[in-house]
């Protein structure tokens, strides 16, 4: 069981934090932080952190944030949905849970916030790990698919498994259906008097995205000068050609993929993505 901690971010947000630390003791020196992706939450991590205890120990102090407006922190209806407070927000994480100089470890728009802690502050980052996310711009036809996929919710769903079942089959990027991705939101649901919602505002999750998706983020990464793996699902959303000029652009880049993995590759093959991710741990932990 993860335990909460107690995180104050940028313009005062209360953020949630879970420290994941096998056994309650931590390795000494800095420690793991991991961000999620957009709509997804801290304990999205808690498969592929189960994978990376069961190695020999002692292990880092591993600690899962809920990102602004995700999970268990503030929804706030005056907070702000920028870059700057994504990556704000992480900053307060590594300084006030003593964890710098960090591996910061994200996932989709949690990939983007931490390789941008990385480059505006490399005295906290030790280590990167990209999962699954872009430099090149997305553009404005990606905005407006997300804009009316959102709008095709059929919210409140009447159940938690109508829910699970609707997110399982109805993705307009897939070609199949996915139960994972089902599983996947069905943990960020929560039961109201007339059914089941997303813990997240939509409006919100829509804000954030337009921050980035209009903008390319080359010059960032390439500005990222700690050793960084950056790992992609065979069918996920960065492509192998991007990916390896990725690798090129970074001054300490290094590659990886999971055969069978899609977007959520850390939590739909949690074994295969500690078999990727476990060697470089391992080596910038130690090393």
């Amino acid at each position: 069981m993860a335990r909460r901690l107690d995180v104050t971010g940028a313009d005062g947000v209360r953020l949630a934090a879970w420290d994941f630390t096998p056994g309650g003791s931590a390795r000494p020196g800095s420690g793991v932080l991991l961000l999620h992706g957009l709509m997804g939450h801290a304990g999205h991590w808690a498969p592929a952190v189960a994978r990376l205890a069961a190695d020999p120990g002692p292990h880092p102090r591993t600690i899962a944030l809920d990102q602004r407006g995700h999970g268990r922190s503030e929804k706030s209806a005056t907070a702000a949905f920028t870059r700057e407070a994504y990556v704000a927000d992480a900053a307060a994480a590594v300084e006030q849970l003593g964890l710098g100089p960090v591996t910061l470890i994200g996932h989709s728009m949690g990939a983007l916030t931490a390789w941008q802690l990385a480059a505006e502050r490399p005295d906290l980052v030790r280590a990167l790990v990209i999962c699954d996310m872009r430099a090149s711009a997305l553009g404005a036809a990606s905005q407006r698919e997300w804009r009316d996929w959102f709008q095709g919710w059929p919210t409140p769903f009447e159940s938690l498994d109508a829910a699970r079942r609707w997110f399982a089959e109805e993705d307009p990027w897939a070609e199949r259906p996915n139960p994972s991705r089902g599983a996947f939101f069905a943990e960020v649901m929560t039961e109201h008097p007339d059914g089941w919602r997303p813990v997240f505002d939509l409006g919100q999750m829509l804000t954030s995205r337009e921050t980035w998706v209009h903008d390319a983020h080359w010059d960032s990464l390439a500005q990222v000068r700690c050793p960084t793996l950056v790992l992609r699902g065979l069918d996920g959303q960065l492509g192998r050609a991007e990916a390896q000029e990725m690798v090129r652009v970074l001054p300490h880049g290094a590659y990886a993929e999971i055969p069978d993995a899609g977007h959520l590759l850390h939590y739909e093959h949690p074994d295969a993505w500690r078999e990727a991710v476990g060697p470089f741990l391992n080596g910038v932990l130690t090393g």
